[in-house]
C-alpha cells in the first residue's frame, strides 16, 4: 500500500491543541490511555531536534482482544495508537494505522474481527476529526 495502511489528515489547529482534543476525545469515549510518547521532548533530553512529535497508545480490551483471539499477532499493534506531529512547513497532523490494514496485515478472517476492525475504523475516523477541525461553536 503507497501509504502503508497509515491515515494521516492534516490539522486545523496546532499540534499541541491536536494532542490536547486527542486526550479529551479519548476521555469522553472513557477510553484507557496506556502511554504518551513525547518524541519531541526525548530528542531533547540527548541534545537533538525534532519538531513536536508525539504518539498515545490506547484502546480498550473489549475491542482488541477480539483480534487477538483471531490472530495473536495483531497484539503488535495494538492497543491502538495515534500519532501527533509537525511537518517542516509547521502544520500539524494526525496519523493512525487504518484497521482494514490490520485485518490484511495480520489475515484475519473471523466475521468478529472483521466487525471489529471496522468499528474500530469509524472510532478513530471520529477521534481524528475531533482532534483535527477546527471548532465551529456557537458563540452567545
Amino acid at each position: 500500500m503507497p501509504n502503508n495502511g497509515l491515515v494521516s489528515l492534516q490539522s486545523r489547529v496546532s499540534a499541541r491543541e491536536t494532542l490536547n482534543r486527542l486526550l479529551a476525545a479519548l476521555a469522553k469515549r472513557k477510553l484507557t490511555v496506556f502511554a504518551h510518547v513525547d518524541h519531541a521532548d526525548g530528542a531533547a533530553s540527548v541534545g537533538l531536534p525534532l519538531r513536536p512529535t508525539e504518539v498515545v497508545i490506547f484502546g480498550n480490551p473489549r475491542g482488541g482482544t477480539a483480534l487477538m483471539q483471531d490472530r495473536q499477532t495483531a497484539g503488535i499493534d495494538l492497543p491502538l495508537k495515534s500519532l501527533v506531529w509537525e511537518d517542516v512547513d509547521g502544520k500539524a497532523w494526525f496519523t493512525y494505522n487504518d484497521p482494514a490494514w490490520m485485518v490484511r496485515r495480520h489475515g484475519l478472517g473471523a466475521a468478529s474481527s472483521v466487525a471489529v476492525a471496522n468499528a474500530m475504523a469509524v472510532l478513530l475516523s471520529a477521534i481524528a476529526q475531533e482532534a483535527t477541525q477546527k471548532c465551529e461553536c456557537a458563540r452567545p
